[in-house]
């Protein structure tokens, strides 16, 4: 036992739980596409290829095929069931559309709606290049200005008395 009552090897041993800890715990669920099962294995190809070309809603950045979110999970069980139920490809995508817009699909309609998703990269380019060309067109008059007759003899004063003070100093 050490002054306060602890024992010794106390700061080892929680240092080891520390460590090891997350090592004993169980991940977290991690989903597949493994766990849908289709009597077809036309219907199988046609659920991967169709969670493929959905995106998450949550990750955004990632199909539903590869999403590990719960919405994710939900959205495939979704599609699983309308295919089980025999709905076609085009029923299941208008279905998913009409729920949550057309953000669901990772190559959505060119339609007036989603004129922000296929322009605004461009629009925003365009005029990021709009603000570095005038910035560039300041600074290049602002070079070609030529000092005026009283500018130059206030330079000229100035370099005579750095100079001077150079030479006092050594």
């Amino acid at each position: 036992m050490t002054k306060r009552g602890f024992p010794a090897r106390l700061p080892g041993l929680l240092l080891a739980g520390l460590l090891t800890g997350p090592l004993a715990t169980p991940l977290g669920n991690a989903y597949t596409l493994e766990e849908f099962h289709f009597d077809d294995p036309a219907k199988a190809a046609e659920f991967r290829r169709l969670t493929e070309e959905l995106r998450c809603l949550v990750c955004q950045n990632e199909s539903l095929a590869g999403s590990q979110a719960d919405l994710a999970q939900d959205l495939r069980e979704e599609v699983y069931r309308l295919l089980q139920s025999g709905k076609s490809r085009e029923e299941v995508v208008e279905f998913l559309v009409e729920r949550y817009g057309d953000f669901v699909l990772y190559d959505p309609p060119l339609k007036p709606s989603t004129y922000p998703l296929w322009f605004g990269p461009l629009l925003l380019a365009g005029i990021g290049g709009l603000f570095l060309l005038h910035a560039l067109r300041n600074k290049r008059r602002a070079q070609d200005q030529e000092l005026s007759l009283e500018e130059r003899q206030r330079l000229h004063a100035l370099l005579k008395d750095g100079a001077s003070q150079g030479k006092e100093k050594a």
